[in-house]
């Protein structure tokens, strides 16, 4: 009690103190101090929620817009798509996945601000302006409080426009993983399983590698689709594990692919780099582009989709753990979207190291598929497969 009375009487003093102005000074300036350290803290949130959200907003705005200029379905159809990648990218973007975080997901893609303009166009052509907007509230730290602030709310918005009536040229290029792992079960019932029904055992269920084949197909339908003729249409694939396999040399159409993705099996460890060099080196060279300039007279549209659902733990056919693989594959990644080429990637399954080599890879977010199961991927490359046979579609902020 003593030593309590000797504090509350020298604090007394203190602040009635005249002379010096310590005092006051620090009493003024440490709420400050405290404050603008709040502020530098909430600042850099609201830089990376407003990143994410532009991220989310840009996917759900494309694929939208992909949807509707290939003729797959109808602006409330669109619209429900659209809600759907928006939601996805921010449950992606959050730490955790508690009903909490899914319900403040689910809150945002609800009030999500979705328009579709549709606009005649020369020869019986559309043109689809699907306009994205989107709000989201950050809350601040209490430090910043203290400046009297309350809590902030970012803002983004993505305008991307499809349209119906100008063919496009595609070549596409398939880097496909069939390490060991690939021959792992999925939680997706194999449909030509000869489980009895109601039996749930693992066995009945897909490989990732037979996951894959019925993803390819589901993309290659999109560009036949598109493409009955085989006129516009260019599609190669290599696949590696250890090492990279003997390729697939692009080819008019989609079948001889597809005949190579349907013959793959799983087996051996995993290294990229030469696979995804040979997909860059057939894409780029000048025969590609006098292959469809004699065809159909013009320059295509040249896209990767990579997959994998590993990390790279080989290179040059000996054990490596330097990353030597990842930055090989990241160089020839950088030169591919240099040239202009499309990336998409796609991890399946895949650990964190995985999914950061293809999120590096891959042109922007939009482009970057995390799938967590056979669902998933099947999902991502069905939109690469739309995004990719709209005949045009252009994204804008």
């Amino acid at each position: 009690m003593v030593h309590r009375a000797r504090l509350r009487a020298a604090l007394a003093a203190f602040m009635r103190a005249k002379a010096g102005n310590f005092g006051v000074t620090a009493a003024i300036a440490l709420p400050i101090a405290f404050g603008a350290g709040g502020v530098a803290i909430d600042m850099t949130n609201m830089v990376r929620a407003r990143s994410t959200l532009q991220d989310a907003a840009d996917a759900a705005a494309l694929a939208a817009s992909s949807a509707l200029a290939n003729k797959t379905m109808s602006s409330d159809q669109a619209k429900l798509v659209a809600r759907d990648f928006f939601r996805t990218q921010m449950r992606n973007w959050r730490s955790s996945s508690t009903a909490e975080d899914d319900a403040a997901s689910e809150r945002l893609a609800q009030s999500l601000g979705i328009d579709i303009d549709q606009q005649a166009m020369p020869g019986n052509g559309t043109r689809y302006v699907v306009t994205i907007s989107a709000d989201m509230p950050v809350k601040i730290s209490g430090l910043t409080r203290m400046l009297g602030a309350t809590d902030a709310v970012v803002h983004a918005s993505s305008i991307s426009k499809g349209t119906t009536s100008t063919q496009n040229a595609v070549s596409m290029y398939l880097v496909l993983d069939r390490s060991g792992s690939m021959g792992d079960r999925t939680n997706q019932r194999d449909p030509n399983s000869s489980c009895a029904a109601g039996n749930t055992a693992t066995s009945c269920n897909l490989t990732k590698i037979n996951s894959l084949k019925l993803a390819v197909s589901s993309l290659f339908t999109q560009l036949k689709n598109s493409d009955p003729d085989s006129s516009y249409v260019r599609t190669g694939a290599v696949s590696y594990s250890t090492s990279m396999y003997t390729p697939s040399p692009l080819a008019w159409g989609t079948a001889t692919a597809m005949s190579y993705v349907n013959a793959l099996s799983a087996g051996g460890n995993t290294d990229s780099s030469d696979a995804f060099v040979m997909a860059y080196n057939s894409l780029v060279t000048a025969d590609e582009n006098k292959a469809h300039l004699n065809k159909n007279g013009l320059v295509p549209k040249k896209t990767i989709v990579f997959m994998t659902d590993g990390e790279n733990n080989y290179f040059g056919k000996n054990k490596d753990s330097s990353g030597a693989s990842d930055s090989a594959t990241l160089s020839a990644c950088k030169q591919a979207k240099s040239a202009g080429m499309e990336v998409y990637t796609v991890a399946f399954m895949a650990p964190a190291a995985g999914k950061k080599l293809l999120s590096s890879c891959a042109t922007d977010a939009a482009h970057f598929f995390p799938a967590d199961d056979a669902a998933g991927l099947m999902s991502a490359f069905k939109t690469i497969g739309l995004n990719t046979a709209s005949l045009a579609v252009t994204l804008a902020h």
